[in-house]
């Protein structure tokens, strides 16, 4: 039978993981208590959250797409939960442990597409949103900058040729 500790406990997982933009699994073996503290501090600095859970309340809490990454729950794990950027949070992750020395990632989903370790990886190691919203804004406003050169051009031409005849007058 169930203990009422455990069914609230899962179903505060559920109520996260409906709120969640992407879910990151870890294996945090090998931090310490002030460590996951402070990882803790950094992450809700980016709107994420990182818990420790059984591996079977987190399955019961996910339902039958539980089944899907029943794989990526082995051993110690904990969860990462991201609520607004779904890599500003992972990619502080990655920087904890890579200056921790320990700890690694297992897998997680992103919105209902499941990803293994190395798609984790690859996500983290993405610029954030406002990076990538400056590029595009650059990439948009390329055109434009183009085609005021090229309309201004001829006019430059002409201020250039009238002022190398009036420097040859005055001299």
């Amino acid at each position: 039978m169930p203990t009422q500790k455990k069914i609230d406990t899962a179903l505060k997982l559920s109520e996260k993981i409906a709120k969640a933009k992407s879910i990151v699994f870890t294996d945090y073996r090998g931090l310490k208590h002030k460590q996951l503290e402070e990882l803790r501090k950094h992450l809700k600095k980016t709107q994420g959250e990182f818990v420790v859970a059984k591996n079977r309340l987190f399955l019961r809490a996910l339902g039958e797409e539980g089944q899907r990454i029943k794989d990526s729950l082995t051993d110690t794990t904990a969860i990462l939960f991201s609520f607004a950027d779904e890599v500003a949070p992972l990619a502080e992750l990655m920087k904890f442990f890579k200056s921790a020395g320990m700890g690694k990632t297992k897998g997680g989903l992103l919105g209902k597409q499941v990803l293994d370790e190395k798609d984790v990886i690859r996500l983290a190691q993405l610029p954030t949103r406002e990076v990538l919203l400056g590029k595009l804004a650059g990439q948009l406003n390329s055109p434009i900058q183009g085609l005021h050169y090229a309309l201004s051009w001829n006019i430059n031409k002409l201020v250039w040729a009238l002022q190398s005849i009036k420097n040859k007058k005055t001299s």
